[in-house]
């Protein structure tokens, strides 16, 4: 079993490695960004209350999260292990999130926490911006999730280093030498 959290600010490649090591290790990669935009997508009362902060790159409500993640955990394909990405992304959530594995009696194990330069963060996002025409990539947003991640999100480097489950990982080269990067810290 391999339970596992992906940090990293947005742009780092967390989605793409997250989908790898899903192959790689055949347990779910759990998005809460993937769901939450299903969510906007299928206009569900969840997703239409989420738009809101999601459209001007806020976060979405812990209660919101912590709802769609326990009954995602609570599923038969986690059974094995799990891949969180983009969860969590406070030190509030990540408490709430230890205390959830309690339960369940199913502790994190590691986090690989990716590290890229702000300058290439900006650029990807850009480029990502072009190739998906996600809505929710203007400037202004990019600019401003950034900030987001850095006061409310990196915090969580520092929680997880207090309790010896971090493992810093350079985001930068190719996607196949960061995920033999991941791998070897696993």
């Amino acid at each position: 079993m391999m339970n596992l959290i992906l940090l990293g600010p947005p742009g780092a490649g967390k989605g793409t490695q997250g989908h790898r090591l899903s192959v790689l290790y055949n347990i779910p990669e759990i998005s809460t960004g993937d769901i939450l935009r299903a969510a906007v997508r299928q206009e569900t009362p969840l997703g239409l209350e989420a738009k809101s902060y999601m459209d001007r790159g806020a976060l979405v409500p812990d209660g919101i999260i912590l709802g769609i993640v326990r009954e995602r955990l609570a599923q038969d394909d986690t059974k094995q292990g799990f891949i969180l990405d983009g969860f969590p992304r406070t030190v509030p959530q990540a408490e709430a999130l230890t205390e959830l594995s309690k339960e369940q009696n199913r502790p994190i194990e590691h986090v690989i926490s990716i590290e890229v330069p702000m300058e290439e963060l900006l650029q990807r996002l850009i480029e990502r911006r072009q190739l998906e025409r996600r809505r929710d990539d203007t400037d202004e947003a990019i600019r401003h999730r950034l900030e987001v991640y850095q006061r409310e999100t990196a915090p969580l480097i520092d929680y997880y280093y207090q309790q010896g489950l971090l493992h810093n990982i350079a985001g930068v080269g190719t996607i196949d030498d960061i995920l033999q990067r991941i791998i070897a810290a696993l």
